[in-house]
Formats: structure tokens, sequence, C-alpha cells
């Protein structure tokens, strides 16, 4: 099984610990890693150079209330200098607790308010099925307390409900959901027609498999597993 250090560079690591002054957020970042890593290093098709494609891959970070892996991974990746990561949250800097789309580049959404993420990727993706662009794929990223909201169940409902096959979520699940759901999450996307992927969240390899996995027809979420795994 891969992990991180496998996974990713070592410098992530170092990179991840120049962001601080959020660190009640850290366990939420720190679940989000390794998913983070390997959609930048081996799913999205975009790069520095190709944010402003419109035939990119779209990222829409939901769970952007403890933004600091994401951070050190756009910075690993070259979207934005590293010593953007020593003054976050400062009252000069592009990097605040929640990531700002106009500020930093690559960044899709401005996000921290949870649940909206999901159904603003349906959104993308509908307007890009609309324009006839049937390549970019959108991918959300989303904790799992975030399905707790009502626009969740209704974007959730909806995709499903429309085969919208462009559109990946991926939920984080550490168990800090309130309310749960019979039969865990992944039955909550399928029994609404989506095609579900449950891995371990900190396996890279099981990671980058269920991502890349033909979805053709229907939606898919890959429920990334990380409880007791920060």
């Amino acid at each position: 099984m891969s992990t991180l250090t496998a996974a990713a560079p070592s410098r992530l690591a170092d990179l991840l610990t120049r962001v601080t002054g959020d660190e009640k957020h850290a366990p939420s970042a720190h679940s989000t890693l390794d998913v983070l890593w390997v959609l930048y290093d081996r799913v999205l098709r975009i790069t520095p150079e190709t944010v402003d494609d419109p035939d990119r891959d779209y990222f829409l970070l939901s769970k952007g209330h403890g933004p600091a892996a994401y951070y050190a991974v756009l910075a690993a990746k070259g979207f934005i200098p590293p010593d953007w990561l020593d003054d976050v949250g400062s009252w000069e800097s592009p990097l605040g607790h929640h990531p700002d789309r106009v500020r930093v580049p690559g960044v899709e959404i401005s996000s921290g308010s949870l649940g909206h993420g999901l159904p603003l990727g349906i959104g993308v993706a509908l307007g890009l099925r609309a324009q006839g662009r049937l390549k970019p794929r959108v991918y959300v990223l989303l904790g799992d307390a975030e399905l707790d909201e009502g626009s969740n169940h209704e974007a959730i409902a909806f995709a499903g409900a429309i085969g919208l096959d462009s559109l990946t979520a991926i939920v984080i699940d550490n168990q800090s959901a309130t309310h749960g759901w019979p039969g865990g999450i992944a039955s909550r996307f399928t029994v609404n027609g989506w095609i579900a992927s449950t891995v371990d969240g900190r396996d890279a390899d099981a990671i980058a498999a269920a991502l890349r996995s033909d979805s053709t027809g229907r939606p898919h979420v890959v429920v990334a597993v990380t409880e007791g795994k920060y």
C-alpha cells in the first residue's frame, strides 16, 4: 500500500509545516493531503500554464475551511510560490484561511462555507456540456460532515437523475458526520444512481485507480476513508 512518503515528494511535508496560524483545522487539512496529491500528481489535466485553458479539468475544493494541505500541494506543483506559505492569513497575503479564487492561481472557487462545492460542481459540468466541451472532468472534494447540508441532498439526487458522468465527487470519510447514512456514505450516492468506490484514504495507488475508473453514463463518487489516519 502506498503512503504519503512513498507517493509524494519529501518536501511536501516540509511545505505543509510552513502553514501556521490555523492549527484547529490541522486534522481536517491533513486528512485531505493524500487525495489532493494524487489528484494533482496523477489525475488532473491542469498545470500552472493551463489554469485558464477552457479544456482543462476542474477541481473544486468544497472542504475549504482547512486549506493548508491544498496550499502545500499548489506550492509543490508550482501554482503558487512556496514563500506564500509563510504568512497565510496575514493582512497582505493572498492565502486566506479560506481559499480565494480571485487571488490564488489555480483555485476554481472561493470556499469555506460548507455545502456549496457539489452544487457548484454540477453547474460547472452542465456549463461545459452546454458548450460542447466533453473532455474536461469536474472533481469536487467534500468532507463527510458536509453531507449533512441540504444543498448536497439535492445535488446528489439531481446529478444522479441526469446521469452527469463528467462529475466525480470525493468524500473524505473521517466519521465526523452528525447524521450518517444507512449502509454508509457510498450507499447514499448509489441509491441516487451514482457509481461508488470506497478506498483507504492513505493508499495513493487505490485512490488513483478509483479516480481513473470508468463511470460512463453516471456520476462517480470516491469515498476516501481516513478516520484514525490523520
